[in-house]
């Protein structure tokens, strides 16, 4: 039997403070490839854009495109967007590693769900965390202690599209 489609939904990022171009303009990739609604870039995560809003070729290169097909946001205060997301009817999910995370192969998106990717070295801040319905985490059983931000944007966002 094959699957139907399901119905549409609306799945948000949120990229918290994320230092490297390169791993934001391959989220924007994967992003575009999964039909990602919106992408909020926070604080200090860098844009499809310079400061003189001309479009940064680095992030293009990575990206191929993807900037000028998924919708983006440069915010400076999450708490105004979490509670404009949660009025919405947004359920919140942060991808980490803490002591309340469940495994994200059981995370169940709803219609309206945003996706929390922390920076490369602290995570999603513990700020962040605390407005979270749910944190979900990769298990690993490796001896490294996490996968690049991109990789696991890409493997979680499309075990969560497939439920």
């Amino acid at each position: 039997m094959i699957k139907g489609k399901s119905m549409p939904r609306d799945i948000r990022l949120i990229l918290d403070n994320i230092r490297s171009v390169h791993n934001v303009g391959s989220i924007f990739r994967t992003a575009d490839t999964l039909g990602i609604s919106k992408i909020y870039c926070l604080d200090t995560t860098p844009t499809p854009v310079d400061r003189f809003k001309n479009k940064r070729k680095d992030f293009a290169k990575v990206s191929l495109g993807a900037e000028d097909t998924v919708l983006w946001e440069h915010v400076s205060n999450f708490k105004s967007i979490i509670s404009n997301l949660k009025k919405e009817g947004f359920t919140i999910i942060a991808l980490e590693q803490a002591n309340n995370s469940v495994d994200y192969k059981l995370v169940e998106s709803t219609n309206k769900t945003v996706v929390i990717l922390g920076n490369e070295v602290d995570g999603v801040s513990k700020e962040l965390l605390q407005e979270c319905d749910i944190v979900a985490e990769i298990p690993l059983i490796g001896k490294k202690e996490s996968l690049n931000v991109s990789v696991s944007a890409g493997i979680f966002l499309y075990r969560l599209l497939d439920n």
